[in-house]
């Protein structure tokens, strides 16, 4: 046992009875095996013909995606390192929303050539020392790679929503779908000074089974997944003056529990109609200052409901504090708290104030809001799984026209600039000294890993398609990638398939941190208990 030590006065026992320790070569081959089975998992699913994955978890709900970042997510991974390489796919997720399978790919390519060297007996720090070096010269062509663009250049935010498409199940409709995405985007993007910044949180995405998935729309507005609280109400008011409130239309109960002596029953009536006033007197302030919808956070009260119907007021109660956030955004309204600070600049204004039948719920859709700094993508597809997938698909599609506002700069798909990135790093290699040029030799080949899956996985043959790629490259053509949809190679400049800097950048840098960070282990001690420990050694 690894934990027991030979001391002067007999054996020292420095962990528990039941740990598991494994040491230099053996834990790190048993880490790098981990982290190349999850590479391994999602390997199929990159690129335009990429396969999807069917997950069914504990209770039997399915998830079909080709998403690396879900695919991960939703499989409970045990092993440690392995957890690594999840965790690359949640930060490049988080970070810049696509890229996540490639840099999964990439940093098990990394590790799986690391393996090589070790075998060699390249020490594992000579290793990290070219991986970073290689790492930092791959950022530094890349950046003098890309292609400037203008932040607000439509033509160009359209190619690059399509393009994050062309993987995903929506490739099909990705010309609609792309319109939709940049038209979102652009209408709630701020600038400052000649940067532009955008938060996706004002873009509302609400998602119902039926119709197709062409039928996705945009709303210049807000839609409420509420129905109107009152049947007499208006169901359509066109010129809507609205007010955001978010106090409850209801006489307050008291905090503690109080009670009220009625020694007459003129006393109970008089009561009864001080109630009525108060709340006749709450719906008569909206009227006042001209409100005719009426967005409630909390609930609002039967008499209240009758004085509003009565003076043509729709009104909806119950409404998250998100939405109504995201109302205010959309229509320039205030939330007010307490309704005597009501005024009629408080009030938000839309053009079109209405209740639509989706299915089989009543929402309610407030649209046509002149400068909305909110909107709501209403996404439609034949099932349920569809629609999730779909929402999956578009989550990057924003994401990347995002990355693509705040920082204008363009490579070509396909496995290009890995490609090119790929030569250069070889011939540079030829500067260093010893065995770091090994791994940075090695660092070039994990690249041509992403040109050479999107290959395998359209079917085409990878070591013909390479060299031509290669050749190609070296006679000058720096965007020549992998056009799997028409199986061959072409310019991919040339036929807009785009993908921002800002991705490509944060694929490098998570995927080189991970491997660099497993290469770095060479102890792992397993206490019982933990995945992996209790007298089985760690799964390979």
């Amino acid at each position: 046992m690894a934990s027991i030590q030979q001391g002067p006065n007999g054996p020292v026992l420095v962990l528990k009875e039941s740990a598991l320790q494994q040491k230099g070569k053996d834990a790190q081959q048993n880490n790098i095996a981990a982290a190349k089975l999850v590479a391994q998992l999602v390997r199929s699913s990159l690129g335009p013909r990429g396969l999807d994955k069917m997950l069914v978890d504990s209770l039997g709900d399915v998830t079909i995606t080709n998403d690396g970042a879900t695919i991960l997510k939703e499989i409970d991974v045990q092993h440690p390192a392995a957890k690594m390489m999840v965790e690359i796919s949640k930060t490049v997720d988080n970070e810049v929303g696509d890229g996540t399978t490639s840099s999964v790919i990439f940093g098990g390519a990394l590790l799986a050539r690391a393996e090589d060297l070790l075998n060699k007996d390249v020490h594992s720090s000579t290793i990290i020392d070219g991986y970073q070096a290689a790492s930092d010269k791959t950022l530094e062509i890349y950046s003098n790679l890309a292609k400037k663009i203008q932040p607000d250049d439509k033509a160009s935010l359209l190619k690059i929503a399509t393009t994050s498409m062309q993987s995903k199940l929506i490739s099909e409709d990705s010309t609609l779908i792309s319109k939709i995405i940049v038209e979102a985007i652009l209408s709630i993007a701020t600038k400052y000074g000649d940067d532009y910044s955008v938060d996706l949180e004002n873009i509302k995405v609400e998602k119902k089974a039926g119709g197709s998935i062409d039928d996705t729309q945009i709303v210049k507005g807000i839609v409420l997944d509420k129905e109107i609280v009152h049947s007499g109400m208006p169901t359509k008011i066109e010129n809507a003056k609205i007010a955001l409130i978010n106090s409850a239309l209801e006489i307050e109960k008291t905090e503690l529990s109080a009670e009220i002596r009625i020694t007459d029953p003129t006393q109970m009536q008089m009561f009864l109609e001080e109630e009525n006033r108060m709340l006749k007197s709450m719906v008569d302030k909206l009227h006042d200052i001209g409100a005719n919808v009426l967005i409630c956070q909390k609930g609002i009260d039967d008499i209240s409901q009758h004085y509003l119907a009565k003076y043509g007021i729709m009104a909806v109660r119950r409404v998250k504090e998100s939405d109504m956030i995201k109302l205010s955004k959309a229509t320039g309204g205030r939330v007010i708290s307490n309704l005597d600070d009501l005024s009629e600049n408080d009030l938000g204004s839309a053009s079109l104030a209405h209740q639509k039948k989706v299915e089989s719920d009543k929402w309610v859709f407030i649209e046509g809001c002149k400068h909305p700094q909110s909107v709501t993508m209403l996404i439609r597809g034949g099932t349920q799984r569809v629609i999730d997938e779909v929402d999956r698909s578009i989550h990057d599609s924003l994401m990347v026209v995002k990355d693509v506002i705040e920082k204008p700069a363009i490579v070509a798909g396909g496995g290009a600039p890995e490609a090119f990135a790929a030569s250069l790093l070889k011939d540079w290699a030829d500067n260093f000294d010893g065995r770091v040029q090994l791994a940075i030799k090695k660092y070039a080949e994990a690249l041509e890993t992403i040109p050479l899956t999107i290959a395998e996985n359209a079917g085409m043959d990878p070591i013909d398609t390479m060299a031509n790629l290669r050749a190609k490259q070296n006679q000058g053509q720096k965007w020549t990638g992998i056009d799997a949809k028409n199986l061959k190679i072409s310019d991919m400049m040339a036929i807009n398939v785009v993908e921002p800097i800002a991705v490509k950048e944060q694929i490098i840098k998570s995927a080189t941190e991970a491997a660099c960070m497993v290469l770095r282990i060479d102890d792992v001690i397993s206490i019982s208990g933990a995945p992996g420990g209790g007298g089985t050694p760690p799964m390979g």
